[in-house]
């Protein structure tokens, strides 16, 4: 197993949930959290334990980003108008590495960050390697002609276990991609319960 999918069950199993609606997912067989403590009973969360779990899973789902990069843009959802629970979702969804996740070019939330970092992705024609890029509304993103025919491409095309939503659409045949439009909190298929608004009051309070 490697680093990186170690990390990503260590995740499920933390936050007792299949975040990302895996089949393989560990929480599935194991309920209990990870390491040598993980089957001591669970006590009952305080306020701060639930706001920060929420936040946690929230950040977690979009590839374990660092604290500082969720802050910055829950930070930005907040100067913005309009609920900042709708806006951060909005913000994450918008991230170059969550589209291609979304458009089911790759597997994981996790091989999508290494997909862009490595340059197989193209946006409106100009190549574009950085995973936080933020896609505007319109924007077509395509895997370059030279990655079009990678294994790990071609099956995640094939993967049954989600769809691609409707703010989205994606061409496999081409291998591209059109952002339709900025989703709400209730289009975005989550696998699990997410609740932005206990995000905002872990920030408010702390």
């Amino acid at each position: 197993m490697t680093k990186r999918t170690s990390a990503k069950y260590k995740i499920d199993r933390r936050m007792g949930e299949n975040i990302w609606g895996r089949a393989k997912s560990p929480v599935n067989r194991r309920e209990y959290g990870p390491g040598q403590h993980g089957q001591r009973r669970k006590g009952k969360l305080s306020d701060f334990g639930i706001q920060l779990r929420a936040k946690q899973k929230l950040k977690g789902y979009y590839g374990d980003m660092t604290e500082k990069q969720f802050r910055r843009i829950f930070a930005e959802a907040e100067r913005q108008r309009g609920d900042t629970g709708e806006l951060l979702v909005g913000l994450l969804e918008r991230r170059l590495d969550t589209v291609v996740y979304r458009a089911k070019f790759v597997p994981t939330i996790f091989a999508a960050r290494q997909f862009v970092n490595h340059g197989h992705v193209t946006v409106n024609g100009q190549r574009v390697n950085i995973p936080s890029y933020r896609v505007k509304e319109g924007d077509v993103i395509e895997v370059r002609e030279k990655s079009k025919q990678m294994t790990a491409l071609l099956e995640a095309v094939q993967l049954a276990e989600r769809d691609v939503p409707d703010y989205i659409e994606a061409d496999h045949s081409k291998m591209t991609a059109t952002f339709v439009r900025i989703p709400g909190l209730g289009d975005v298929p989550y696998p699990v319960v997410m609740e932005p608004n206990l995000v905002i009051e872990f920030y408010a309070q702390n």
